[in-house]
């Protein structure tokens, strides 16, 4: 393979990075300059990286209340307020819309195939929305409509906290993923609706109770986002061979995860990690679901990553790795954009 490949990546949190920057203009940022951080628009082009899922989430409040107290209402609360919790999420969408508006055609939301093939052909940024924790539905659940309006296609409902949709998924490393009750009732009826609209259902943050509620509600591909083999790493988060048996069934896919503490086998937050960690759950997840329902969905913004891999300038040193492990040009093909085109395209028709 002599050019670097169309990369389409299943999870990134930059809309999250662009809402806590301290920047006057962080949009201007991304599109024009080099925004500190995993991606900007620049870096993006020369990867030959066009997109993928952005999402749109709430992050941790200690996070928020140590790092930018600013961006609270009343930084000496112990948590979010309700309409906190609304407005971060409505702000991280406008700057999605934001992007697109202002970058000369650069960047487009899309919302179909068609546009993100269009996308590629026009050398652009296409984003696909995706909501990573629902927890503002339960306090508007009117917004979904409105969200998906503006072009949001993805939701993984649940994160690691509790919420009226479900039990969230926060153990200590090691521990399987059964960490608590399923899906609530509202939880179900949030799938349910998701499903009729045609939106990707991502179980990246489910524990392993609201993963089998969600294969047994939603009749359509399961996708995990940004998710890897439980076996070569027993985080929580990670999937086991039961619940990768269920998304191959399900003609799902997973995206591996490019954040240390889900890659090594000792769960370390240790960025002394060799890219030989990502190919070995690559290669893993293709043994267990077959090379057409494995991609990247490497957590891009909202990740701790290999030194080797610093950010998406650096990721042809892992297409290097892979060709050195005897992937294929066309395997690759498949992993850095094919399968997620394929997946999208089967939820969205």
């Amino acid at each position: 393979m002599n050019a670097q490949p169309v990369i389409f990546d299943g999870h990134n949190d930059l809309l999250t990075r662009l809402w806590l920057s301290s920047a006057a203009d962080p949009v201007h940022d991304f599109i024009y300059g080099t925004l500190p951080g995993h991606l900007d628009l620049q870096r993006c082009k020369e990867a030959n990286w066009m997109g993928g899922l952005f999402s749109i989430f709430l992050p941790p409040y200690a996070y928020v209340k140590n790092n930018q107290p600013d961006k609270l209402a009343n930084p000496s609360h112990s948590d979010f307020t309700p309409q906190e919790i609304v407005d971060i999420c409505c702000e991280q969408l406008k700057l999605a819309q934001q992007l697109q508006a202002r970058s000369d055609g650069q960047i487009q939301i899309c919302t179909s195939l068609e546009q993100i093939q269009a996308c590629q052909q026009n050398k652009q940024l296409g984003i696909v929305l995706h909501l990573e924790g629902a927890e503002f539905l339960a306090i508007q659940p009117d917004l979904l409509d409105m969200f998906y309006e503006a072009g949001l296609r993805s939701i993984g409902p649940l994160w690691n906290r509790k919420s009226l949709f479900g039990d969230g998924l926060n153990a200590s490393f090691p521990h399987s993923p059964d960490t608590g009750s399923g899906l609530t009732t509202q939880g179900k009826d949030l799938i349910l609706k998701c499903s009729e609209k045609q939106m990707l259902i991502d179980v990246s943050h489910m524990n392993e109770r609201a993963f089998w509620d969600t294969l047994e509600i939603a009749c359509q591909p399961i996708v995990a986002t940004h998710s890897n083999a439980h076996t070569l790493c027993q985080q929580a988060r990670n999937l086991t061979d039961q619940q990768l048996a269920a998304i191959k069934q399900s003609d799902g896919m997973v995206g591996v995860n490019f954040d240390v503490a889900f890659l090594r086998a000792d769960g370390q937050r240790n960025t002394q990690t060799s890219l030989d960690v990502i190919v070995d759950h690559l290669d893993y997840l293709i043994d267990h679901l077959g090379e057409d329902h494995v991609g990247f969905g490497s957590d891009f913004d909202g990740c701790l990553l290999p030194d080797e891999l610093s950010d998406i300038s650096q990721i042809s040193m892992l297409i290097e790795r892979m060709q050195q492990r005897h992937f294929s040009d066309q395997l690759i093909e498949k992993i850095t954009s094919k399968n997620w085109f394929t997946v999208l395209d089967k939820v969205w028709q």
